[in-house]
């Protein structure tokens, strides 16, 4: 440890730009809607031998953008034509871009061969197109009537796309937002807030050690690129459209400017990683003001914007939601079944777990 306490004092000198340019957060007042996708966290099914996913994208208000079904084993060509045969956020996004599969979309998602190994992990990369589609059709498809900040559930970057096709969705996303300022005389505003980074957990020793951000009010220090490359591995994912010199290849990964920000008053109040939209960063204040007044409600979470925890507890798959899914899950067994559905219903009513009976559990 001694050896290697010189590693604080590098941290020190990689941090000094930062810790010279925090600034006090003032509170404003607008419009605010978060969106979140419902992950497997979300599901608790209590009899699920197929391993069925639920994908669906609540806003803060309870307002359904997006759902579907799926499980590791749902054939990408029935989803891709499943897909071009609906008018929701998805198909739209995908015309937007170009492309009309999901292995065009994202190289991440591949169609089986026969005999290979089924992997969920493509499920997931899904679920995350599903909520930048749904990101790109609040900002596109709705009109608003006063300045409005739509929070994004996670930073404002990705690496799931194909090619260049994230770049021309962030160009699309901001094209749209100018716009729209024209024709409505108002402003969106696109946030990402995450509660986890490689970047703070880089600098949060150093940051404690050193008293940076231990204010009696609330503030934010703008992330020098230099932090977050050497918080990355792939520096890529720390490139902005700003970044120059000897790197020839453009921006494919990133949409946001990364800001480390403390709501609370209290010195020990939590710090967030919150991405703001890059052509947005000269409205920093006021985003984070905004972003503030959000945030002070927080609950459970303190100081975590309310919006995106209701957006969490509206997408979370619980109680009647939860038992008419299972439902429809045991139903469809029983159809496939046939003849045999009888026998189905026996292994239900079976006590299956006889060890839980030294605690007195029953069924």
């Amino acid at each position: 440890m001694r050896g290697d306490v010189s590693i604080l004092d590098e941290l020190r000198g990689e941090i000094g730009e930062f810790k010279r340019n925090i600034r006090t957060i003032k509170n404003y007042k607008t419009n605010t809607i978060s969106i979140v996708g419902t992950d497997g966290g979300n599901n608790n099914l209590r009899f699920d031998p197929f391993i069925v996913h639920v994908i669906r994208v609540v806003d803060s208000r309870g307002n359904l953008y997006y759902m579907d079904v799926l499980t590791p084993t749902t054939p990408i060509d029935e989803l891709e034509n499943k897909i071009q045969n609906r008018d929701d956020a998805l198909k739209k996004m995908m015309d937007f871009l170009g492309v009309s599969t999901l292995t065009q979309l994202s190289p991440m998602i591949k169609k089986r061969k026969p005999g290979e190994p089924i992997s969920p992990s493509w499920i997931q990369v899904y679920r995350e197109l599903v909520e930048w589609a749904t990101l790109f059709s609040l900002v596109r498809d709705y009109d608003y009537g006063s300045d409005t900040l739509i929070v994004f559930d996670g930073l404002l970057r990705s690496k799931v796309f194909d090619k260049d096709l994230f770049n021309k969705l962030k160009n699309g996303i901001e094209q749209t937002i100018k716009e729209k300022e024209i024709k409505n005389r108002c402003k969106i505003y696109v946030v990402g807030v995450a509660k986890h980074s490689k970047v703070l957990d880089r600098y949060n020793l150093i940051m404690c050690i050193d008293d940076i951000m231990k204010t009696k009010y609330p503030c934010y220090g703008r992330v020098p690129r230099s932090m977050e490359e050497k918080a990355y591995i792939w520096s890529e994912y720390a490139r902005d459209d700003s970044t120059s010199g000897n790197i020839t290849e453009v921006n494919k990964f990133v949409a946001g400017k990364m800001f480390l920000v403390k709501f609370g008053d209290a010195p020990h109040d939590p710090i967030w990683p919150v991405d703001i939209l890059l052509s947005q960063e000269k409205d920093a204040d006021k985003i984070l003001g905004y972003l503030l007044d959000d945030a002070i409600l927080g609950f459970p979470i303190p100081w975590y914007p309310l919006s995106l925890q209701q957006a969490h507890e509206n997408s979370a798959l619980v109680n009647f939601d939860m038992d008419i899914i299972q439902d429809q899950i045991l139903d469809s067994i029983r159809d496939s079944l046939g003849d045999k559905s009888e026998r189905f219903n026996a292994f239900l009513l079976a006590d299956r777990d006889v060890a839980a009976r030294r605690y007195g559990k029953g069924l």
